[in-house]
């Protein structure tokens, strides 16, 4: 049996990351434009072959304009010469029910690890138009400066301006292909 080829519904997705401002309240941002393909050996996402997401670190947003371009600097992920956040999964654990781990290796800017996050399967149905669909959300933790985000600043009480731990947060729909 050949695998089955699924791809993101950009519609009715969204990627997001959450970070401590101040320490005192957590800013929220996107990725406006981003992909997912997978690859599982039948239609019930009990086992994934592979999983490929990646994200136009150009498409980002926090809302602030003046944020966002701070954050496409060298300070942060440096757009001009690292425009893309890959993570390629290498393995899907089943924890219980619809709760799994996808494993697998997460690169932004020149620096590559692994990582694992959570994930739920929503459900498979098959739309109004006869396409079948698979929902997931997805929750993972990272420290930013693992990965060569490295910018802070202090105040004058000695609190630092941006938090290490970036909360990821996904509502995936993924769309059956036909072969």
């Amino acid at each position: 049996m050949a695998p089955t080829k699924w791809v993101v519904d950009p519609i009715h997705s969204e990627v997001q990351f959450k970070v401590k401002h101040l320490m005192i309240t957590t800013v929220t941002g996107y990725f406006r434009n981003f992909n997912i393909e997978a690859l599982t050996p039948d239609e019930a996402f009990t086992n994934v072959e592979r999983v490929v997401f990646t994200a136009d670190v150009n498409s980002i947003s926090t809302n602030n304009e003046q944020r966002d371009t701070h954050l496409k600097s060298p300070d942060f992920f440096d757009v001009e010469k690292h425009n893309e956040i890959r993570f390629v999964a290498n393995r899907y654990e089943h924890v219980s029910g619809s709760q799994y781990k996808l494993h697998g290796d997460l690169s932004i800017r020149d620096v590559s690890k692994p990582v694992t996050v959570k994930v739920e399967l929503g459900g498979i149905v098959i739309d109004p138009y006869g396409q079948t669909k698979a929902g997931f959300t997805v929750d993972g933790k990272i420290s930013r400066k693992e990965f060569g985000l490295t910018w802070n600043a202090v105040t004058e009480a000695g609190s630092v301006v941006v938090g290490d731990e970036i909360r990821l947060h996904a509502e995936v729909q993924l769309v059956k292909q036909s072969v």
